[in-house]
């Protein structure tokens, strides 16, 4: 499948699941987002299952690639990693916020999304361990312990991905509280104000 379909299809998926939920979601209504036939759907993916986890995947490589950073410098590698989680997205309805918590729902009933979600979690808190080691070795950022400070961030992270879908919380308001511990943590320097 070429990148263009693999896009188109990916979108319809997010879509249905943010108008059906996960329980209601079938490829019927994953093809009536796509504008294709169920028949067209299926030449590309046997099941439904088969999609979601390719869904999945096409957004925790969305994710990955918004993630990374080859400065050398911790602090920027530090404020790329929260515009990756909470700047602008390519969708701003928070479709994909909806659609993402729709399949971490089913973490607990499905072993494939339990792992990829837990890998996606433990590439996350490494590489900010990593900037924040990078930085305290630099003297950047004060002593703390790296592991610590990036499992706190990321249930912070988390936490408020739920609070933007189910509160309706604006992520602006989320990154200003999330830039504070990371300023009171790691004695870096103050961000640049973000409007509420």
């Amino acid at each position: 499948m070429d990148d263009e379909t693999e896009a188109a299809v990916m979108a319809a998926t997010s879509r249905a699941l943010c108008e059906h939920g996960y329980a209601d979601l079938t490829m019927q209504r994953i093809a009536d987002e796509w504008d294709k036939s169920k028949a067209a759907l299926h030449y590309h993916y046997d099941t439904k299952e088969e999609l979601l986890e390719s869904f999945l995947d096409w957004t925790i490589a969305r994710f990955d690639s918004r993630l990374a950073c080859e400065a050398a410098d911790p602090r920027e590698r530090l404020d790329t990693f929260v515009e990756a989680l909470f700047g602008p997205a390519e969708e701003s309805d928070g479709s994909f916020a909806i659609a993402l918590l729709a399949m971490k729902a089913q973490a607990p009933h499905s072993e494939t999304y339990r792992d990829r979600l837990a890998e996606v979690d433990a590439r996350m808190r490494e590489t900010l361990a990593e900037t924040i080691r990078d930085g305290i070795e630099a003297g950047q950022f004060r002593e703390v312990d790296p592991e610590d400070t990036a499992r706190f961030a990321a249930t912070a992270i988390n936490g408020s991905h739920v609070r933007r879908v189910a509160l309706d919380e604006r992520p602006a308001e989320a990154r200003r509280l999330f830039e504070q511990y990371l300023d009171a943590t790691l004695g870096r320097e103050q961000a640049p104000e973000v409007p509420v």
